[in-house]
């Protein structure tokens, strides 16, 4: 992964995503560098964040969906989070083009009401803002940005979903459907998604997760490939460095919309802990972290045991440190919760209690971590993880 290599992809990237993002929005101002907390004035440099996943809140099954019962559950997660010494949530809240806040751009998310399309009757994001506000937790809103459906959950999709709407902006694989990252009415729709999160809820900061284009994409973009080779570009690129410029556009006129918001908003991406599997998503990680304009933090999810055969915490950790990065990107760090105690990475989870306080004390002492997110909140009310939890909570405080 030489940068060498990724400079056209680079370049083009800059260029045409502050191009088109400059045609349709205001000019940004100067770019916040640390992310804020929602509940306090003063920049938060120690982000000690967990992950609440849309399973986690969800109601689907729930014999009780009021906003009452939502209210408590999520005052539970949050009191939780907050007494084990988190200091953020990042909420999984748009994981199927569809969304778990009142939205003009997608549906109400299934995951509130059993029913994609079907209200819930109150705002579950502007309850968790309120409940982290009270709380002193920054709220970050989690997007799946691309992906429509995965493995066929949903199982039914509303006539409002922005599939039913407009197939052609979708890209059918085996695994789910995803809108087509090359498509600009589907990167319009998801940055007006953006828009209106920021515009109507006091969030800390909007987060992309690690689903970009799906390894199973094969050569079903073929249309839209080859309308791109019989345009006027002189210098055409490969297919592969083709996907990662419409993922660089996209991110770039995130960013400079989260900027010119004039709210104290960060951007951040997710994306896989192990570099190499990153390429086989189109996810131009080298670029993220050195070019100023995609995003405010990286948080790899570096979901490995000291001891993982495969490969471990530390020398996962050491490949993210040793990449050029521009001064303004922080770098997170996300910490496996849910493998504690488990089987994983060929059992090595087991062979002690303390491994994620072990990987808290390495980030500490490394100059180049600015904090850390742990994946996700189930693990902190797993029994089985108690000694775990316990051991990393304590440094924590």
């Amino acid at each position: 992964m030489k940068l060498k290599r990724w400079l056209p992809v680079l370049l083009s990237a800059c260029l045409l995503g502050l191009t088109v993002a400059l045609s349709t929005i205001p000019q940004p101002q100067p770019p916040v560098t640390k992310p804020v907390s929602a509940t306090a004035d003063e920049v938060d440099a120690d982000m000690r964040g967990v992950w609440v996943t849309y399973m986690e809140l969800s109601m689907e099954y729930e014999t009780d969906k009021s906003e009452r019962a939502f209210r408590e559950k999520f005052e539970r997660i949050a009191a939780v989070a907050k007494n084990a010494g988190f200091n953020a949530l990042i909420v999984q809240v748009r994981p199927f083009c569809d969304a778990l806040y009142d939205s003009e751009a997608f549906p109400a998310s299934h995951v509130l009401s059993g029913k994609q399309g079907e209200k819930p009757g109150y705002d579950a994001l502007k309850i968790m803002c309120e409940t982290g506000k009270r709380l002193g937790l920054a709220i970050h809103a989690w997007l799946n940005p691309y992906r429509v459906t995965a493995n066929n959950v949903p199982e039914t999709l509303s006539e409002s979903n922005p599939y039913r709407q407009h197939p052609d902006w979708c890209i059918e694989t085996d695994s789910g459907i995803i809108l087509d990252p090359s498509n600009e009415n589907a990167r319009k729709l998801i940055e007006n998604g953006v828009r209106e999160i920021i515009e109507n809820y006091d969030v800390a900061g909007i987060q992309f997760d690690d689903y970009f284009y799906p390894p199973d994409i094969g050569d079903l973009d073929n249309d839209t490939y080859n309308a791109y080779l019989q345009t006027d570009i002189p210098v055409k690129m490969n297919r592969a460095d083709w996907r990662e410029l419409n993922v660089n556009i996209l991110l770039s006129e995130i960013y400079m919309l989260v900027h010119s918001s004039g709210k104290p908003v960060v951007f951040g991406i997710s994306p896989q802990g192990n570099l190499g599997n990153n390429e086989s998503l189109s996810a131009d990680v080298v670029s993220w972290c050195c070019v100023h304009g995609f995003a405010d933090y990286l948080c790899p999810q570096l979901y490995f045991s000291l001891n993982n055969p495969a490969l471990g915490f530390e020398d996962a950790l050491d490949e993210w440190c040793a990449l050029d990065r521009a001064k303004d990107v922080k770098l997170y760090i996300g910490l496996a919760g849910y493998k504690a105690r488990t089987d994983a990475d060929e059992g090595t989870w087991l062979e002690r209690e303390d491994i994620l306080a072990e990987e808290f004390n390495i980030l500490k002492k490394n100059q180049k971590v600015d904090g850390v997110m742990l994946y996700s909140y189930s693990s902190l009310i797993d029994e089985e993880k108690a000694a775990e939890i316990k051991s990393l909570s304590e440094l924590l405080q």
